[in-house]
């Protein structure tokens, strides 16, 4: 008997904490900062960190993700050392040629013109003079001496780093070598610039 009444007295608890339980009012928090934490502000000042700031520095020599560093200078030196010894990375296999050209396109040709005659709409325009074309014989392009001017840029032009990645910039060099080929410049290194 006395199970009997354990049970029922059981059962009545139970379904009273069943039926007074209102489900649109939340539950009870016992550790409300892990259900709501605190938002901090990008550049606030905050007191419980080193020097109160909240955004750091990386840490030094780190290398952001994605990014190869490139280790030849953008100096005269630097471009004569690429000129010398950089080759494309890219195997016949990795290159491609209508993506090359596509690029070309859209970042070169305005300059350097379709063909790499150096009469591209902006020259045509006189708005920039003096693009000497990719068979100038003084220039003796090579493809470490493209790679280092679209890296770096030279003279008028800029450096084209943050618009196209190190693959895509391989895929423009191999372009305009193919341009310099079609234009009839020979693909032997000078000593002159």
């Amino acid at each position: 008997m006395k199970s009997l009444f354990k049970l029922v007295v059981l059962m009545v608890v139970l379904i009273s904490f069943a039926s007074c339980q209102k489900s649109t009012r939340p539950n009870y928090q016992y550790f409300p900062d892990m259900y709501e934490s605190v938002g901090y502000e990008s550049y606030d000042e905050v007191e419980f960190l080193p020097n109160g700031m909240q955004a750091k520095l990386p840490a030094e020599g780190s290398v952001a993700r994605g990014h190869k560093p490139f280790d030849i200078d953008g100096s005269i030196e630097g471009y004569n050392e690429a000129k010398a010894s950089l080759k494309n990375p890219l195997d016949s296999t990795q290159i491609d040629s209508p993506r090359g050209g596509q690029l070309y396109d859209i970042y070169c040709a305005v300059c350097h013109g379709k063909k790499g005659d150096g009469k591209g709409i902006l020259v045509s325009r006189e708005k920039i003079l003096g693009v000497p074309s990719f068979d100038d014989q003084g220039r003796a392009l090579t493809e470490g001496s493209v790679y280092h001017t679209i890296h770096y840029g030279k003279n008028v032009m800029g450096s084209y780093a943050n618009q196209l990645d190190e693959e895509e910039r391989w895929q423009v060099v191999d372009y305009v070598m193919q341009l310099k080929s079609e234009l009839g410049g020979s693909q032997t290194v000078k000593d002159s610039i």
